[in-house]
């Protein structure tokens, strides 16, 4: 699916307002979305995890999967509408018992994502859940965290997604939901 689910889209641009384009961040030519003004509104975060759990709802799923640290925000709000666990993906060395690692590539190098081995039983069907989907790479890596585990993914699920990027073309076959999605860079 690409852009809203479910009559979502009501939702998506009552949510685009919250959301703050900064130009030149990180660097100079990038545009950062800045989600902390929706996060920080109680109402615009309820909406958003409402709209986000509706997109998902077709979905059949153990557990969520999400990366730190903006997507624990929408990843543990999930698992607690949806009354699932949620499995962290953490940089490496922060978690104390037998982890599993997925690498993945960034602009300047490399970085890995890790989880708890024991937290994907084989068979678990998990739901990968995170705050932006831009180049793919992240989302990628906590898809191959599942599978390296012996779990499926089930389905892969953004507030916002830079179509722009190509980032979904590094998701399939999976199933991909984003609440909201940028066709240009200019957005």
């Amino acid at each position: 699916m690409k852009g809203p689910a479910h009559g979502t889209a009501d939702s998506a641009r009552v949510l685009q307002n919250y959301i703050h384009t900064v130009p030149d961040f990180p660097r100079q030519g990038i545009s950062f979305k800045d989600i902390t003004p929706l996060i920080e509104d109680g109402h615009a975060l309820h909406t958003a995890v409402d709209a986000l759990a509706e997109a998902t709802e077709g979905i059949d799923y153990d557990r969520i999967l999400s990366a730190e640290a903006r997507g624990f925000v929408f990843g543990t709000a999930l698992a607690y509408r949806a009354k699932k666990g949620l499995i962290l993906a953490r940089k490496p060395k922060k978690l104390p018992r037998e982890i599993i690692s997925a690498p993945y590539e960034l602009e300047y190098g490399t970085d890995a994502l890790e989880a708890h081995i024991d937290s994907i039983p084989e068979g678990t069907r998990v739901l990968v859940a995170d705050d932006l989907l831009a180049t793919g790479g992240t989302a990628r890596a906590m898809c191959q965290l599942v599978e390296n585990a012996g779990g499926t993914v089930a389905g892969v699920a953004f507030l916002i997604e830079l179509a722009y990027l190509g980032g979904r073309d590094k998701l399939k076959p999976y199933p991909v939901v984003s609440l909201i999605t940028y066709d240009d860079p200019q957005d």
